[in-house]
C-alpha cells in the first residue's frame, strides 16, 4: 500500500480560502491564470502522494457560484494541429474535451478566446463549430507593440482593441490546453476593459509548481524542475521578494524576468500609478504545502519523479532521434544534487536481468526485452518477450495473475485467440510482426474472460495495477505505450530500440 503524504482536503480547504480573500482585495473580481494543467495533474499526483489529479477541478467546483472560466486557446496552434503528448489529441480537441469536463463538473465556462488571431482558416472553423454549440467565442488579435513599447499596449489600439469577455462571478479563472495559449495577455485585456470603466478588478496567478514556501532545492521543487527540463525552467530564489521582505521564497526564472514588465503594465493600469505586488511571488495564490502531511514521502516521491523525468528525456533525446540533449543534462545535474542513479528506481534493475534472462533462451527477431513491475504490497514482478507476447505484456499477465492468486504456470490467453491474432496481423493485415502488444492482449484477455474463470478473475485484477511502477529494458511500441495509459502505469524504459526496423507500429 502506497504511503499517503498529502491531504487533498486540507489543502483545497486552504486553496479556497486563499482564493477568495484575493478576490476580496480586489472589489470581488479577480482574473486568475491557471498555470499548469487544470484536470489530470498526474505530475502533482506523482509527487505528491495523495494529490488528486483533478484537485483543481474540485476546487473550482468547491466556489460553486462564485468562480467561472474563461477558456483561451492560441489561434496558430489550431492551425497547425499541435498535439497534446499526453493524450495523443490537438489542443482544439482537447480544449472542446476540456469544456465537456468542466461541465460535467458544473463549472461555468462563459466563453473561449481564440488569441493572436490573424485570419488562420482553422481558427474561423474552430470558432463556428464552438458558436454553432453555444459557446461565446472571441477572437482577440496580438497586441500591437508589446512588449516594447507600453504607451501603444496599455491603450485603446493595444489591450482596449480586444474584445471584452462579459462575466458575472467574483473568480474568473483564465485557463488553456497549453503553454503559450495566451493567458496572461487576456487577463491583462480584461483588467485594462475594468478598470477604464471604472470597474474594480485585479489578477492573480495560480500555480502549483514551484512550491514558494518550500527549500529551493527540496526535492518536490527540483521534480519540477526536471518535468520543465527542456522549457529550460530553472528554479530561484525570488530577489524582488528577498529585497521586499526579506524573507527567501521559490519562484521560477520566467515568471522573476517576466515580473518588471509587467508592474510597469499595472501602475499603467492603475489610477493611484502603484502596482500591488512587491514580486511575482506575492501574485502567486498558492497553499499546496498546506497539504503536505509527511514531507518524508513527498520527498521520496519526488526523488522518484527525478529519475522517470531522466529515462523519458534520455529516451527522447537518445532513441527518438531528438537533438537536444540539453533537458538530459539538466535531470543528470539535478540527480547528482540529490545524489540518485538510475538504479534506485527499483523496478530498472529487475527489468534489465529480465532482459539478461531472456537473451540466454529465447529472443524475438534477435533483441531479447525485459520488464518489471512493482506491484501495491512492493512484490516485483517480471516478464520477457517471446514469439506470442511482448514484454509488457508478459508482464502485465504475470501481474494480474499474482494478484488474482492464479499460479504463474497458468496461461490466461488461450492458444487459439493468439494464433487468431497472429494470423489477423500477419496472415490478413501482412504485418511483419506477429506477437501481441499490451493493448491488443487487453482485449484478449477480455475475450477468454468470457469462457474462463481464471481470466476472468485476472480482467477484475487490472484495475489494481493504476499507478504502480514499472520499467522496460528497451523502447515502448505504441500499441504497449496506449495499453500502458489505459491502465495508469507509471512506466519508464531504456533508451535501446527492440528491432532494428525504422518504423515500428504494433
Amino acid at each position: 500500500m502506497s504511503k499517503i503524504g498529502f491531504d487533498n482536503e486540507a489543502y483545497l480547504k486552504q486553496q479556497a480560502a486563499g482564493l477568495m480573500e484575493r478576490a476580496e482585495a480586489f472589489g470581488n473580481k479577480l482574473y486568475l491564470e491557471f498555470g499548469g494543467k487544470l484536470m489530470f495533474d498526474y505530475h502533482a499526483a506523482r509527487v505528491l502522494p495523495g494529490y488528486d489529479p483533478n484537485a483543481k477541478l474540485r476546487l473550482l467546483r468547491s466556489l460553486g457560484d462564485k468562480a467561472e472560466i474563461i477558456l483561451c486557446v492560441y489561434a496558430e496552434d489550431i492551425e497547425r494541429k499541435k498535439m497534446r503528448a499526453d493524450f495523443g489529441i490537438s489542443y482544439d480537441d482537447d480544449a472542446l474535451k476540456l469544456i465537456d469536463s468542466l461541465r460535467a463538473w458544473d463549472i461555468h465556462v462563459c466563453a473561449v478566446v481564440i488569441t493572436r488571431f490573424d485570419g488562420q482558416p482553422a481558427a474561423l472553423q474552430f470558432r463556428n463549430k464552438l458558436e454553432a454549440r453555444g459557446i461565446t467565442v472571441k477572437l482577440h488579435r496580438a497586441v500591437p507593440g508589446y512588449p516594447a513599447d507600453l504607451d501603444r499596449v496599455v491603450s485603446p489600439d493595444g489591450y482596449g482593441a480586444n474584445a471584452y469577455v462579459e462575466t458575472t462571478r467574483p473568480i474568473v479563472v483564465v485557463t488553456g490546453p497549453g503553454p503559450g495559449s495566451g493567458k496572461l495577455a487576456t487577463c491583462l485585456t480584461m483588467l485594462y476593459h475594468d478598470r477604464m470603466a471604472g470597474r474594480p478588478a485585479g489578477y492573480a496567478k495560480f500555480e502549483t509548481f514551484p512550491v514558494w514556501d518550500l527549500p529551493l532545492k527540496h526535492p518536490v521543487n527540483l521534480a519540477y524542475e526536471a518535468a520543465t527540463a527542456d522549457l529550460g525552467d530553472i528554479n530561484m530564489i525570488d530577489p524582488f521578494h528577498l529585497e521586499a521582505y526579506g524573507k527567501a521564497a521559490v519562484n521560477y526564472n520566467r515568471d522573476v524576468d517576466a515580473f518588471p514588465l509587467l508592474r510597469e503594465i499595472w501602475t499603467r493600469l492603475d489610477a493611484s500609478g502603484q502596482c500591488p505586488y512587491k514580486s511575482p511571488t506575492d501574485m502567486g495564490v498558492n497553499r499546496i504545502s498546506a497539504g503536505i502531511v509527511d514531507d518524508e514521502v513527498c520527498q521520496e516521491a519526488a526523488r522518484q519523479e527525478v529519475i522517470r523525468r531522466y529515462f523519458r528525456h534520455l529516451s527522447d533525446a537518445v532513441a527518438k532521434g531528438a537533438g537536444d540533449k540539453h533537458p538530459v543534462e539538466i535531470v543528470e545535474r539535478l540527480m547528482h544534487q540529490l545524489r540518485l542513479k538510475p538504479e534506485d528506481r527499483p523496478v530498472v534493475v529487475p527489468a534489465r536481468q529480465a532482459a539478461h534472462d531472456a537473451s540466454l533462451t529465447h529472443t524475438l527477431e534477435g533483441v531479447a526485452c525485459g520488464a518489471a513491475l512493482q506491484l501495491p504490497d512492493g512484490t516485483i514482478v517480471q516478464g520477457k518477450n517471446s514469439p506470442s507476447l511482448h514484454a509488457a505484456a508478459a508482464t502485465v499477465l504475470n501481474a494480474v495473475k499474482r494478484l488474482a492468486g492464479i499460479p504463474q504456470a497458468r496461461h490466461l490467453l488461450a492458444p487459439e485467440t493468439i494464433a487468431s491474432v497472429t494470423h489477423m496481423k500477419q496472415g490478413i493485415l501482412k504485418g511483419k510482426y506477429g506477437s501481441l502488444n499490451l493493448d491488443e492482449t487487453l482485449v484478449s484477455l477480455a475475450i477468454c474472460a468470457a469462457s474462463d474463470p481464471a481470466a476472468k478473475a485476472a480482467l477484475e485484477r487490472l484495475a489494481d495495477l493504476r499507478d504502480c511502477e514499472m520499467h522496460l529494458s528497451h523502447m515502448l511500441t505504441p500499441g504497449d505505450e496506449a495499453g500502458l495509459r489505459r491502465l495508469g502505469i507509471r512506466a519508464t524504459n531504456d533508451p535501446l530500440f527492440a528491432t532494428a526496423e525504422l518504423f515500428v507500429d504494433a
